[in-house]
């Protein structure tokens, strides 16, 4: 995590678990994406939009078009749980995609 991240305020601190650590986290358009050693975590405002262990997670598709921002869609397994639908600009393309590689890496080892 870069320490830019780092200094941003969090409001989602305490939504972390004692024995849980942050992987990695991006802000875009107020829209707070985490990846945890446990799960990954989406914080619009105030509100948990999601909360997901990596078993539950079905897909997630990162759209880039040209002239237009990316759209960042993170679907769960279960139709119980609200997809996410995400603006992504381009100066957070970075940000966001090291969130995706590391809810990639435990996507993998969660089977």
């Amino acid at each position: 995590m870069s320490e830019e991240q780092e200094a941003e305020p969090a409001k989602w601190h305490p939504l972390v678990e004692p024995d849980e650590a942050v992987i990695e986290q991006a802000t875009t358009r107020g829209v707070v994406l985490l990846a945890t050693d446990k799960r990954m975590a989406v914080v619009d405002g105030d509100r948990m939009a999601l909360d997901l262990p990596y078993h539950r997670l079905r897909r997630i598709q990162f759209d880039i078009e040209r002239r237009r921002p990316a759209t960042l869609v993170i679907v769960p397994e279960s139709p119980a749980d609200e997809p996410q639908v995400i603006s992504v600009q381009p100066d957070e393309y970075r940000q966001v995609a090291d969130v995706l590689v590391a809810v990639g890496r435990n996507l993998i080892e969660t089977g």
